[in-house]
């Protein structure tokens, strides 16, 4: 049996943030759990581009009696993801021993950081809004969504030859989440069955007009009076997050790090001390990129 040592219970202080760390990360997301995310356990650092290849686009030939094959050239697509997001949360534990004998006190600890590195993530793949323009905008500011708004939405998204077995999804803010469970045909027993009776007694809409529907606090919204609220309804080929390692801290530095890896999510949890206020600091930080793999596969959806 290997002797306890100091450096011992310092990896487990840090393999033990670490492990509460990333499922408090992943819990906290919604547009980072539809997406496409591509992850491979490699280090990076920020500034690198990650090239996600496309799948080329074929034609069917009608091979007639004694004729011969056309070939096509079969091309990958290619978008190039750049690695330009470094975001970190740093705190300090006074006694670091007290997380040990109480493990609720890390929660309490940890649970704000990494909030708000989800906040960030969530902020910056719903920003990329603006950039689908394959499918016109849906939608006025202001108004609230319609039945109508909703069809026209999943008809772009089938025109644009979404595969029919791919899920897509409806991301909207509060307010149109609210207007949504208001629609009289979708809310009612009488004419929407099981379905209506969950948004009424519920409250979770969870599937209309073959959209699985979810709320976020950080849809985008621009302008004044009145103001655009850019909800987006997309599949999840339509948008790419790359999340890469970054490099551990040089040995003898004083700082010790720890990878945190679950479902294609990364993260790495750094603990070094502090002499100015005699306290541990941990520092939570992700690198990552996000940018728009498939622009037909996602429509604005504006209230």
């Amino acid at each position: 049996m290997p002797a306890i040592t100091s450096a011992n219970v310092a990896n487990a202080i840090v393999k033990l943030v670490a492990a509460d760390a990333l499922p408090a990360l992943v819990g906290n997301l919604v547009m980072g759990n539809l997406v496409n995310r591509d992850y491979e356990p490699t280090l990076a650092q920020a500034g690198d581009t990650v090239n996600v290849p496309i799948a080329p686009q074929l034609v069917a030939n009608n091979l007639a009696e004694g004729g011969t094959v056309q070939t096509q050239a079969a091309s990958l697509g290619n978008a190039q993801i750049v690695l330009n997001t470094h975001v970190e949360a740093t705190f300090q534990v006074p006694d670091v021993t007290k997380v040990l004998a109480v493990p609720d006190l890390l929660k309490v600890y940890m649970q704000p950081a990494v909030i708000a590195i989800a906040e960030k993530i969530e902020s910056d793949l719903l920003g990329l809004y603006a950039g689908f323009t394959a499918n016109s905008p849906l939608g006025t500011a202001g108004t609230p969504i319609t039945e109508a708004i909703l069809d026209q939405a999943e008809t772009a998204l089938f025109q644009a030859k979404v595969p029919s077995s791919d899920p897509k999804y409806l991301v909207v803010d509060s307010n149109t989440y609210s207007a949504m469970r208001q629609i009289p045909r979708f809310s009612e027993f009488h004419t929407c069955g099981d379905a209506g009776l969950r948004t009424m007694i519920d409250g979770t809409i969870g599937k209309i007009k073959d959209f699985y529907v979810f709320r976020s606090q950080y849809v985008s919204k621009t302008g004044s009076s009145p103001l655009s609220t850019h909800n987006l309804a997309f599949c999840k080929d339509a948008i790419g997050l790359v999340i890469r390692r970054l490099p551990q801290p040089l040995p003898g530095t004083g700082a010790i790090a720890e990878y945190a890896e679950l479902g294609n999510f990364g993260m790495r949890v750094t603990m070094s001390y502090q002499p100015n206020t005699l306290a541990q600091q941990f520092t939570v930080d992700v690198l990552y990129g996000a940018a728009i793999l498939r622009n037909g596969f996602a429509c604005q959806v504006t209230t």
